[in-house]
This record gives C-alpha cells, sequence and structure tokens, in this order.
C-alpha cells in the first residue's frame, strides 16, 4: 500500500538535482491512495514534522539530500524542521493555490494585458490568510524557474516554481517574505542549462550597483494631487505654456563626499530651485534602474524598478507628489527602443531571444551595442504597454519622452549595410514598431488625460504627433536645434552666409507639434558646453560669447514651438557636463552666470503670463515674420498672436555685435509699444543698450504692416516689443 503513494525515484531525484519541470506535480499534499501525502524539501534539515490539528505528525526523511514524504491528517497545516538542537517553523508554499488566473494567460498572450505590473513582480500580499509574497514571471520556454535570495541560500532547488502552460508565466507564493528581501530568479533554459541568475523584469526596487538583485517592495503611495490630476486632464497641451528643465537627478546635486541626493533632498533643493526659475515641468532623465552610471539611465535592466542610487519608489511618488504641489509637472524619460545586455537583465531571459527580435538584424543595434524589443510579439508589446501606464498611472507622472523613437520606426535607422533588412516590399519602417506606438499614444489618451507623450524623434517621417500617424502630443524639433546652434558657431561676419538655418525652421514649424530642445545631448561628448561652443570674438573677454547665448535663449523662447532646457545651462556653465559629479555652482558667484540665470527666469515669466508667447506655438495664425530675409545684418523679426485678438508681441534678434541705430520695423499697430525684454540689460549682464524702454510705431507702412518704429537694436541681442495701449492700425 505504501507504494502507491510514494513518489517515483526519477521524480525525486529530478527535483533534488534541481531538474523538476513541475514542483506542485510533487511537492506539498496529495490525495493518494485514500491517504493525504505530504511532500517537502527542506536541504539541512534531518527531521519533519507536520504541526496539525491533530498534533505534530512526523514526515519521514527520504532522500539525505532533505526530501520528506509520509502521511499525515487532512486540515491545515505547519511544517517544523530540525537539524541537531536547532528548529524552525515555517508555512509550506506547496499548500497554497495559484495566484494567478486564466484571465491573464489569455490577456497575456493576446497582448492586451496592461495591469501586468499587478500580476506579475514580487507583491507582498495576504494569500489564504497568510502574509508572504507572491512572485510571478513571464518565462515560456525555461524548463524550470525558481526564487531565489538570502531567504533560501540563493539555492534554487528550494523554491520552484509553477508554471502556467497557457502562457509561459511562473508563479508561487512564497509565506514569511516580506519588503526589503532580496531575490532574483534562477532559471533551466530549454536545453537544459542553468542560465545566469536573472533579476526581475518587474521588480519594483533593487540594490545599488554593482549589486543587481531585485527587491521586494510595496507600491502604496500617499497622493495629494487630485485637484492637479483633475486639472491636468481638462488642458489642452498644445495651446498651454510648457517650459521644460530637463534634469539627470544624480548629478544635479551631490554631497560634498560624493554621494547623491535621495527623493526627499531633491525635493527640498531642486522644486524651489524650479519653481524659482518658472519651468512649467521637470524632466527626468531615466530614473529606471541600469547598471552603468555613464548610461545616464538611457540602457535599463529594471523598467519597473526606481533607482535605488536615489532611493526607492515611495520616494519618487513624494517627489511627484511635492512638484505637483508646487504646480510643476514631471515628465519621465522612458526608453522602450532597447535595452543592455548584461547577463542578469532581459537579453535571453529564458534561454532564448524572449524581449528581443529573434532576428539579429532587427533584433541588435551594433552602434550601442544593444538588444532591441521584439514590438510584434504580442507578449514583449504588453510588457512595455504596461510599463508605460504604470509610470503614468500609478507614479502620476505628467508624461513620457520617449528615446530615441527614430530608431524604434526606421530599419535602417544608424545602421551600416548589411546590419539591417527591408521589408519584403523594399520599405524601411518598422511597422510592428510603428503600430505599437500608435496603440500605445491612443491608449494613453484614453486612460491617462493630459499625459504628454513626446517623441525624440530625428528624421522627417511624417505625422509623428497626428492622430492619424504615430499620435504623439509633441515631437522634439531637432531640426531645429541642429541648425541654430551651428549658426551661432559662425563667426558673428559670417552669419550673413548661413541666414537660411534660423529661418529654414518656420518652412515646416506646423507640420507637427514641436519642442525646441537643448538638451543633454548637445554638453556632451567633447561638445563642451552652449557658452563654450560660441565665437569669442576680438574682446579679451567674453561678453560676447554671453551676449549671444542670451540672444539665443531669447529668441528661442519667442519662436513657435514648447521649450526644454538642459540643467545647468541656465546659468551657462563652461565645463561640459559630466554624470559624475555636480553642476558647477560656484559660478553663480559672478555676474554674468547671475544675470543668465535671470534671464531665463523672465523668460518663463513671459512665457507663461503672456498667450502670445505659448497660445498658438503649434499653429501658423500665431506667426507672421517681419523680416525674414535680412542676412546682410543677421537680423530676424516676426510677430507672435495670442490667435484671440489680444496684443501682438514682436520679437526682434540681432546676431552681430553690432549695434544697429534706426532701423525701421514694420508692426501692426500704431501707439506706444514695450520693450518687455532686452537682453543687453544690464541686469542680465549687458552693456544697457536699448530703446528707452519702448519706442513709438508711426503711421508708416512697412514690411507689409500699415505700422513701423525705428529703433536701437543693441549688439547680439533680442527685443521683445509689446503695444502698451489698443489702438488700431493706421494709414
Amino acid at each position: 500500500m505504501t507504494s502507491l503513494w510514494r513518489a517515483a525515484e526519477a521524480a525525486v531525484a529530478a527535483l533534488v538535482a534541481g531538474r523538476h519541470g513541475d514542483p506542485f506535480a510533487l511537492l506539498g499534499p496529495h490525495e493518494l491512495a485514500g491517504q493525504r501525502v505530504l511532500r517537502a524539501f527542506l536541504p539541512g534539515a534531518e527531521a519533519l514534522e507536520a504541526l496539525t490539528a491533530a498534533g505534530s505528525v512526523p514526515v519521514a526523511l527520504r532522500d539525505p539530500a532533505g526530501f520528506f514524504e509520509g502521511p499525515v491528517p487532512p486540515g491545515p497545516y505547519r511544517l517544523r524542521a530540525r537539524r541537531g538542537a536547532e528548529s524552525w517553523e515555517l508555512d509550506d508554499p506547496y499548500a497554497f493555490g495559484p495566484t494567478l488566473g486564466p484571465l491573464d494567460d489569455h490577456l497575456l498572450v493576446e497582448g492586451t494585458h496592461t495591469e501586468l505590473p499587478d500580476r506579475l513582480g514580487a507583491h507582498p500580499c495576504l494569500h489564504e490568510g497568510i502574509a508572504g509574497t507572491r512572485f510571478a514571471v513571464w518565462a515560456p520556454h525555461a524548463r524550470r524557474v525558481s526564487v531565489v535570495g538570502d531567504f533560501n541560500a540563493w539555492d534554487g532547488r528550494r523554491h520552484p516554481m509553477r508554471k502556467r502552460i497557457d502562457s509561459g508565466l511562473w508563479e508561487i507564493f512564497l509565506p514569511g517574505i516580506g519588503p526589503g528581501t532580496r531575490y532574483k530568479y534562477e532559471l533551466l533554459g530549454p536545453d537544459g542549462a542553468l542560465l545566469p541568475l536573472k533579476a526581475d523584469p518587474h521588480g519594483f526596487a533593487a540594490e545599488l550597483r554593482p549589486a543587481t538583485a531585485s527587491i521586494v517592495a510595496t507600491l502604496d503611495f500617499a497622493w495629494t494631487d487630485a485637484a492637479w490630476m483633475a486639472a491636468r486632464a481638462e488642458r489642452l497641451a498644445r495651446r498651454e505654456p510648457l517650459s521644460i528643465y530637463e534634469i539627470h537627478a544624480a548629478s544635479w546635486r551631490r554631497h560634498p563626499d560624493g554621494r547623491f541626493y535621495d527623493w526627499d533632498e531633491l525635493a527640498a533643493a531642486l522644486i524651489p530651485y524650479v519653481a524659482e526659475l518658472g519651468f512649467t515641468h521637470m524632466e527626468l532623465m531615466p530614473v529606471m534602474e541600469h547598471p552603468l552610471d555613464a548610461s545616464w539611465g538611457y540602457q535599463i535592466v529594471g523598467l519597473h524598478a526606481v533607482t535605488a542610487r536615489l532611493g526607492g519608489p515611495a520616494g519618487l511618488a513624494r517627489f511627484i507628489d511635492a512638484a505637483h504641489a508646487a504646480g510643476i509637472g514631471v515628465i519621465l524619460d522612458w526608453v522602450p527602443a532597447h535595452f543592455p545586455r548584461d547577463a542578469h537583465g532581459l537579453a535571453r531571459f529564458d534561454g532564448t531571444p524572449l524581449y528581443e527580435h529573434p532576428d539579429p538584424k532587427r533584433g541588435s543595434h551594433p552602434g550601442w551595442g544593444t538588444l532591441v524589443f521584439d514590438y510584434g510579439r504580442p507578449e514583449v508589446a504588453a510588457f512595455l504597454t504596461a510599463n508605460a501606464l504604470f509610470w503614468l498611472e500609478l507614479f502620476h507622472a505628467d508624461g513620457l519622452r520617449v528615446d530615441a523613437v527614430s530608431a524604434m520606426i526606421h530599419l535602417d535607422h544608424a545602421r551600416a549595410p548589411g546590419e539591417w533588412a527591408p521589408n519584403p516590399d523594399g520599405s524601411t519602417e518598422n511597422r510592428e514598431a510603428t503600430t505599437f506606438l500608435r496603440r500605445l499614444n491612443a491608449l494613453v489618451r484614453e486612460r491617462c488625460p493630459g499625459a504628454l507623450m513626446i517623441a525624440e524623434e530625428a528624421t522627417a517621417a511624417p505625422d509623428i504627433t497626428r492622430p492619424e500617424g504615430l499620435g504623439f502630443a509633441f515631437k522634439w524639433n531637432m531640426g531645429w536645434m541642429n541648425d541654430s546652434l551651428r549658426y551661432l558657431a559662425q563667426d558673428p561676419i559670417h552669419r550673413r552666409w548661413h541666414h537660411g538655418l534660423m529661418n529654414f525652421a518656420l518652412m515646416y514649424a506646423w507640420a507637427e507639434d514641436f519642442i525646441l530642445p537643448l538638451s543633454h545631448d548637445e554638453v556632451v561628448h567633447g561638445k563642451g558646453t552652449l557658452l563654450g561652443r560660441l565665437p569669442k570674438g576680438d574682446s579679451h573677454d567674453d561678453w560676447q560669447r554671453f551676449a549671444t547665448l542670451r540672444a539665443y535663449y531669447a529668441y528661442m523662447w519667442g519662436h513657435p514651438g514648447k521649450k526644454l532646457l538642459f540643467m545647468g545651462q541656465e546659468f551657462a556653465p563652461w565645463r561640459e557636463w559630466s554624470e559624475a559629479q555636480e553642476l558647477d555652482w560656484w559660478l553663480l558667484q559672478h555676474a554674468p552666470h547671475q544675470g543668465m540665470r535671470r534671464l531665463v527666469a523672465d523668460l518663463n515669466r513671459l512665457h507663461r503670463q503672456l498667450p502670445p508667447l505659448h497660445a498658438r506655438d503649434a499653429e501658423p495664425e500665431g506667426f507672421r515674420w517681419i523680416e525674414a530675409d535680412d542676412a546682410a545684418h543677421s537680423v530676424f523679426a516676426w510677430l507672435r498672436f495670442d490667435g484671440a485678438g489680444g496684443k501682438p508681441i514682436a520679437v526682434i534678434s540681432n546676431f552681430t555685435p553690432v549695434p544697429r541705430q534706426g532701423m525701421r520695423f514694420g508692426l501692426p499697430l500704431a501707439g506706444r509699444w514695450r520693450e518687455i525684454l532686452n537682453t543687453d540689460a544690464g541686469c542680465y549682464g549687458g552693456t544697457n543698450a536699448g530703446n528707452l524702454g519702448a519706442v513709438i510705431a508711426e503711421a508708416q507702412p512697412s514690411h507689409g504692416l500699415p505700422c513701423s518704429a525705428g529703433l536701437l537694436l543693441p549688439p547680439l541681442a533680442t527685443l521683445y516689443l509689446m503695444p502698451e495701449e489698443e489702438a488700431g492700425p493706421h494709414g
């Protein structure tokens, strides 16, 4: 009779060797041959008893490796193990039922499971009345998956998981495991080979590099931003002020000993600073877990984990909540374009190309040394979609800046011949990626009203921000950035020959809803800083560089398109940015740098307060050239309108070090036009050349406008003019 309930020798041997693919079929309680039989595997234990309502029942040691087997009475039980004089009690993980259901299997395989972070990963919970943590991971080709950690001596034989055949999900509930526990997954690949230990793709926290384990964490945040979220949902972003301060949080400030600021320290220092400067939003370079500091977060291993460099997930939630309380939105950089090959990450996760495309010409990016997601695989598309919603919904992020969209949607982007393959019809569009992005953006619009999806897209691909296209809210205008910086790099005497670099952006300004970015990419890799790359001129000081940069910033803030400035550029640093140290805050002891920061604050104030500078950024009725073709003087002038009949603003820039006296510009209204901004003002570090605060527009047509005014253009300066009184056109 005993032989009828004894496990087969081969099954026991496979379990002890860590090669049993269905541990729940063997371990735990089973009704066999009219008896309830308990089996447990506890390496290191010499004796075992089941603690039942009927008393303590010994369970025989069948294999000296720690496999126990024997009949027990029905009902609940706990286990008590002994080794010498030592004993310990535990709940049996193999006595618990599943934590996932058929709907999880179906939605994952279908690619429509948008709640994956709620179902997969490590979640502290009560399961069948017992406290512990439920673990779940997708690894369809693995022969065996186990949770390992300090709690089981990192022994993959001890807690092998239950496989859900319909989806390739593996799950287990481990009683007694709580927040703060380190863990990974141990997998046997399809060939039976033991893979490197893997961090949890859905892990919510991780160890500080160079350690790589995931950490069990709770995501129970207390929010106070209901009013902010409700108001955000009602905004039409393309007609609202949008001025973004881009931040690498780990190097904005550092402690004197080099330690990172944590989220609470950043909230106390960074949020008031951004508010003082008047930016509407912060954009955080990736805050997800990444192994290499020098990647700046763009090579992510833990897409759901807030990097340990800055503290846990609750700290980020507090930071975003505090930003909202200060009236500042928070955009997160998000990287669905690629991921690194680190052994503990997503690469060949179950021993096969699982998250990456199996074709090397589509599944790897040679220039970056990274792997590319398989956007056409439903489970991978669901993983990325749910991850985007995770940051937007759970963390209340106000948008995602999607990195490297160009690389996602173009098969040949940044690839040499032979490193990519076209579609069968010869086209180069990655249709799986574009389908993924369209669906994602539509879902974000539906579920996260007011959240901004922003594309870093550097090509002329059409309709990036159109509903009939990819459906992003905004696109970075990389063409404007490259052209304008090339222009400014010219000696002023030669700028006349490059005039078109500055006005060409207006040829396509309404094709998309644009953000004008002066991002981190422009102040790294030997490019220097914005200030440092400008011509110095013939003087023995740097007045020309500071004046040029001030004129350029005002040109940018007056130009159609939302604004983005990388941290530090508001005070014009000389040193190229490095992630390894904090910004050169000591520069603010010096007047030219103080003046630059004051100018940026004033530009943001005007941008927020004056609708002509933001309300029609993406619509042609918000703009009219006054003078686009004065290459001889390197002068540009235009009007901005609010689209609602309000007072216009004239923007006039002189990009030579020569003051222009008596130049006449057409204006739509007669009367006094106040000089609301002059970048040559002494408070910014300029020479105080100007028009004594105002000019008078007369009924003298010019530039196709009914009125005009003569004025002094200071050297290397930008002026903003606004009519002081409502006066109708004359003449």
